[in-house]
Parts: C-alpha cells; structure tokens; sequence
C-alpha cells in the first residue's frame, strides 16, 4: 500500500491510497480535502484505511477541525471510516443529499447529518461547495457529487472508475481507461440516468475532474464527460 497527498487545485488537496491487490493492475482510493474556515472532507474510505488517511490529512489542517463529511453515495470506500471521523472532530456533521439520509445515514451516522437540497451550497470559507443529485449514477439511489464553485473543481465520486496507479494530475485520455475499468468491474448502471448526469455535469464546464479512483484530470473536461457519456449510451444501446 502506497498513500500520498497532492494539491490539485488551490486549496483542494487529494489523498490518494494505492492498493496493488484490488483488480487485475492494483486500484487507488481518494479523498478530498477541501480547506477553508469550514474544512470539508469529500470520501471516508474504509475503516482499516483511517490511521493512514488521517495521518495525511494531519499534514494539512488538524484533523478534529474537519467540520463536513461527505461522500458521492453510502458505501465502504466512501463511508466506511464515517463515524470515526465523526468521532475524531467534535465539530463536525455529515452532509448528503435528502434521500441519502432519509434511506441511510439518518440512522447510520453516529451524530445527525445534514440533509441537502439538490443545487444546496455549502460555503466553507473560500470555498462554494454546491451539492448536485445524480440518482442511480453511476450507481446507488442516493448518488450525489460535488461542485466547487470557487475553483470549478467537480469532485465526481465513481464516475470516470480507473484501474492500475498512476499520477495526481494528468491531461491524458481517461475516457478510454474507465471504459476498461467497466469491462472490468462493471460498477456502473446501465441505463438513461448515467449519460443524462454525465451531460449535465459537462454543462458546468468544469476544469478539473477529482476522480475517486484513478488521477484527476485537467484536460476538456466537458468533452471527457460527453464522450463517456457517449460511451454508456452505447453500452445501454440508446444510440441510434
């Protein structure tokens, strides 16, 4: 295991954990720290990967400062390591999306979370953190990204799913590795809910990806998110 933090926007710093025994080339997880007066977490990660995670995030702010804890949906990649974090910083809350908390975390959060409106903003000091609902993509009822307004940085949760290491940032095609990611691990739902998402997302003309699982991009991100939503319209034969 192999775990390091890179500044990837200004103020936004990935924490990035690469396993070489998940899938066939080793799989990376990542966390999101988002800095300001109200410093805003964006992934858990598992249980076991708590002491190293907080450990790099203790290089940038105190830990027990974390005021938001959030994750794209509930999972142990993204929420496993919740209540710990909720234990670790007295201050903080989870803050999801209403279904998400209405389904789930309403009774698996160890303090009461934050419920979101779709398009609700959380304005973390230097930072304007939009919550955007994307049920069902790529997968789970209660999937949701983030968006920071402040940077254009769209903290996209499983979409754009790579496998094997790789660098912080890269320019490079990551269309093509998550369409073999798919073929892999086929993680996402196959339907009309993903490429709607993925189209919408592209409309905000973001200018970095921070991809969970894989480097975050700094190319055309709208047309990487069109092309992949191409790619699962294709895959869900909705092309004509």
């Amino acid at each position: 295991m192999d775990i390091r933090t890179d500044e990837i926007a200004d103020g936004i710093y990935r924490i990035s954990t690469f396993v070489p025994e998940v899938g066939p080339t080793g799989f990376t997880y990542n966390q999101f720290l988002i800095g300001g007066a109200e410093p805003l977490l964006f992934h858990c990660g598992m249980r076991w990967l708590f002491p190293a995670v907080t450990e790099q995030i203790a290089r940038v702010l105190p830990v027990e400062s974390l005021r938001w804890i959030t994750f794209g949906h509930v999972e142990a990649d993204e929420a496993g390591a919740m209540n710990m974090f909720l234990a670790a910083a007295p201050q903080a809350q989870v803050a999801h999306g209403e279904l998400g908390c209405l389904v789930s975390l309403d009774d698996l959060a160890d303090r009461p979370p934050r419920h979101l409106a779709d398009g609700e903003i959380i304005d973390v000091g230097g930072h304007r953190v939009r919550h955007i609902d994307t049920p069902h993509a790529p997968h789970n009822w209660e999937a949701r990204v983030l968006y920071d307004e402040t940077t254009r940085v769209l903290l996209c949760g499983d979409f754009m799913t790579q496998i094997g290491p790789g660098p912080a940032l890269t320019e490079s095609d990551v269309v093509g590795p998550a369409g073999r990611a798919e073929d892999v691990f086929h993680a996402t739902s196959i339907g009309p809910a993903v490429p709607a998402a993925l189209h919408a997302l592209a409309d905000l003309a973001p200018t970095t990806l921070a991809i969970m699982h894989g480097p975050s991009y700094t190319g055309d991100c709208a047309a990487a998110l069109r092309d992949l939503a191409a790619d699962y319209e294709r895959r869900a034969g909705l092309l004509g």
